[in-house]
């Protein structure tokens, strides 16, 4: 019986950075009650940072698709996606395929730093 939420974490380039200082912050809480699925290159970056992944393709070789699968197979309870809105994704389509996937399966998804707060701050007491 697996006692750790499955959290899928994927950023978006300018946002690699942002991810793994806000996983960082909150490593207690990641080693104690999560296991993190990641995208390739987000996954690398939270790898080098000391923290273990589960790491999949990256986004354009397919890992949002991995991410997709394993949420309508619901081996992922939460989502973590650091969008960045303010530049161009040759790979949008699979966007918008994560989107909306976790609003059909009506899997609970964070898109920025803030809501991502919010969600772990909330499964911080919650029982898995």
């Amino acid at each position: 019986m697996n006692n750790k939420f499955n959290i899928a974490v994927i950023a978006h380039d300018n946002k690699k950075a942002d991810m793994v200082a806000f996983i960082m912050k909150r490593l207690d809480f990641f080693k104690r009650k999560a296991n993190i699925y990641a995208t390739g290159t987000t996954g690398k970056h939270i790898e080098f940072a000391g923290v273990k992944v589960n790491r999949l393709q990256s986004g354009p070789m397919g890992g949002d698709a991995q991410i997709a699968a394993k949420i309508v197979d619901k081996d992922i309870d939460y989502v973590i996606f650091f969008i960045d809105p303010l530049s161009s994704h040759p790979h949008e389509v699979d966007v918008q395929m994560v989107l909306r996937i976790c609003n059909v399966t009506d899997t609970p998804i964070a898109t920025n730093y803030s809501m991502a707060s919010m969600m772990i701050n909330y499964l911080e007491t919650e029982e898995v």
